[in-house]
């Protein structure tokens, strides 16, 4: 049924409507309001929402002009449209001042406090019941740890041999035009050695698994939140920290050191390679000076850090996942969350560990 074309005419100082008023015919339909005091819809068939908001519209337009003719059944439309019309401009924000400024930096530093309490919390009882597992051995999944440290360290190695290689390579082919300035190119090897094997292998490995692996236990442990995984668990009396959180942590605690190791061991490589090709330092020259000046410490140093930025990026992983709620929305915030929070702590516990080394005299 096609829909009747609709009119506007004057008559007495009305409006008269006629015709179809429908979503499609009333896009186009324009009239003149000056002199009008009323409307009259008498002699319109029918009418749909977007029909009673043009009458409702023109009437506004008069003033609140009444609007007349209309049947029971557009009476109740009219009146429906009425009650869900905006009834003006939404008010404008109040202007922060200086308090309310105060006030919201009080409560980001509160929430900070809160989350840290939280946190501190969380790795109390993860470091418990890793503690109770050396007491009963056997509460360890031992099939779940196997699966995470191939996941977090097997299918990691070649991401971090290759970025340690090139690190390495960086480090010698800068190195190299600084020392040649002074006549001391040999000295390439001191700087490559203690630079990747005290700080960057083992931090630049942290904060790859860290974006690789932390975000990948968030993400895991969200999704099974969203689901309502993990309060199943709970209902059949099994504790989430252990069989969800303490494999993944434990599995970042043993293979951490082993990527630390391999990107050092791919550091050095890359930095042989590059001092060989833009100095001239020989293979052979490279590995008897690295062992004569370079002594067990420097690598020790680096090594030692490992489990404690496994720790770290373990349980702020698996911390954020467990605080996921039930939308999508909130699992891809807290797995940015958990990335960039595990960052930073890995950043700030080698800046203290750094600071202890040397006032100890390592």
């Amino acid at each position: 049924m096609q829909p009747d074309s609709p009119r506007v005419d004057m008559a007495d100082g009305r409006l008269v409507l006629s015709g179809d008023l429908l979503i499609g015919t009333v896009a186009d339909l324009s009239c003149d309001t000056d002199g009008a005091h009323g409307v009259d819809i008498e002699q319109v068939a029918r009418m749909d929402t977007a029909g009673a908001w043009f009458v409702l519209d023109l009437a506004a337009r008069m003033g609140d002009a009444p609007v007349s003719g209309a049947s029971d059944v557009q009476t109740l439309l009219l009146d429906t449209v009425r009650d869900n019309m905006p009834t003006g401009a939404p008010d404008a924000e109040p202007r922060q001042t200086i308090a309310d400024r105060f006030e919201g930096v009080g409560r980001k530093v509160h929430d900070g406090w809160r989350i840290a309490v939280e946190m501190t919390g969380f790795l109390g009882q993860v470091v418990a019941t890793l503690a109770s597992l050396v007491i009963h051995p056997r509460r360890l999944r031992l099939t779940s740890l196997v699966h995470h440290m191939q996941e977090v360290g097997l299918n990691a190695v070649p991401i971090v041999a290759l970025m340690s290689f090139l690190i390495g390579i960086v480090l010698a082919f800068q190195g190299s035009s600084q020392l040649r300035q002074f006549g001391a190119e040999v000295f390439v090897v001191d700087l490559i050695a203690i630079s990747i094997l005290r700080e960057l292998g083992i931090l630049l490995t942290a904060i790859i698994v860290a974006g690789r692996s932390g975000s990948a236990f968030t993400a895991a442990i969200g999704s099974m939140k969203m689901r309502e995984e993990v309060d199943a668990m709970r209902t059949l009396g099994l504790e989430p920290v252990q069989i969800l959180v303490v494999p993944r942590v434990l599995a970042l605690i043993l293979t951490l050191p082993l990527l630390g190791f391999i990107a050092d061991i791919s550091g050095l490589v890359g930095g042989a390679i590059m001092s060989w090709i833009e100095l001239g330092v020989s293979p052979s020259v490279f590995r008897s000076r690295l062992v004569a000046d370079i002594d067990l410490w420097q690598f020790g140093v680096g090594i030692i850090k490992a489990p404690f930025f496994a720790l770290i990026i373990g349980v702020i992983g698996c911390y954020e996942g467990l605080k996921v709620g039930g939308n999508a929305e909130s699992l891809g915030r807290l797995t940015s969350t958990s990335v960039v929070v595990s960052i930073f702590l890995v950043i700030v516990a080698d800046a203290l560990f750094s600071v202890f080394f040397a006032l100890v005299g390592v």
